[in-house]
């Protein structure tokens, strides 16, 4: 059954068939995938059916064809997920729809964390550069870019300048890549103008999700991160938590 490889990178680590420390699974996975089908050619294993997503060949009868993923052993995925991604050529690396403003510790030079996936390693993405959407619950009540200064300071600023109290909730759309280790890093830009046009065309379609559009756009090939509460705050909600009932001992004794 044709998988996107994300759903695939889903499988492999939700069924511990493999663990990662690392930040970026299904970017890797869609890399060796994507590697295996150009450099392997028809010895390769796997198809590509649409944008994103494989399925394994259908082999002639009488031939053993390899094992698909959701049953490969822990050796085998070794060097499917360890392997370093490949550079991208699209502007937009990484993005985060509507992210909590509660989630976040708010300071002059917040961490924003986010995952590719619920297994993978967290990313702080304070430092992320690109363009970013405030919202009151869904609606939009402004656009910005951080380019000079980042994500995280821009987003901190709107915490305490005239839009302090009309947002709730913020999108952003990232310029520079992930590594394996979680880290950010700038990457070359070279793209042409239809290559330029289809990015913006999608990350509009992305952001503003208008009702006539059945899908995100034709090259948006950013990966989507899901946001993960700042462990500050979890520590915080424990130590709160501690204290409630250390008042509520003593004040039954």
């Amino acid at each position: 059954m044709p998988l996107h490889y994300t759903e695939i990178s889903e499988q492999i680590l939700s069924r511990a068939y493999y663990e990662t420390d690392g930040a970026t699974p299904a970017s890797t996975v869609n890399a060796q995938l994507t590697s295996s089908i150009k450099h392997d050619g028809p010895n390769s294993p796997f198809i590509r059916v649409g944008k994103g997503i494989f399925s394994l060949k259908n082999f002639p009868t009488g031939v053993t064809p390899p094992a698909p993923l959701s049953v490969f052993k822990q050796d085998q995925l070794a060097p499917l997920l360890e392997t370093d991604v490949e550079s991208s050529d699209s502007i937009i690396h990484s993005f985060g729809m509507y992210w909590q403003r509660n989630l976040v510790v708010w300071r002059n030079d917040p961490k924003m964390y986010g995952k590719q996936q619920a297994l993978s390693k967290p990313v702080d993405f304070g430092k992320q550069k690109g363009i970013y959407i405030l919202y009151d619950h869904h609606t939009v009540v402004y656009v910005g870019r951080s380019i000079d200064r980042p994500l995280g300071k821009r987003l901190f600023e709107h915490t305490v300048d005239r839009l302090g109290s009309r947002w709730n909730r913020f999108s952003w759309f990232g310029l520079l890549d992930v590594t394996q280790e979680g880290n950010l890093r700038e990457t070359a830009l070279s793209t042409s103008l239809a290559a330029l046009v289809a990015t913006l065309e999608a990350l509009l379609i992305e952001a503003l999700e208008p009702p006539q559009n059945r899908k995100r756009g034709d090259d948006f090939s950013a990966i989507e991160y899901i946001q993960y509460i700042d462990p500050e705050l979890k520590e915080r909600e424990i130590q709160n938590t501690l204290r409630s009932i250390e008042q509520k001992m003593r004040g039954g004794s």
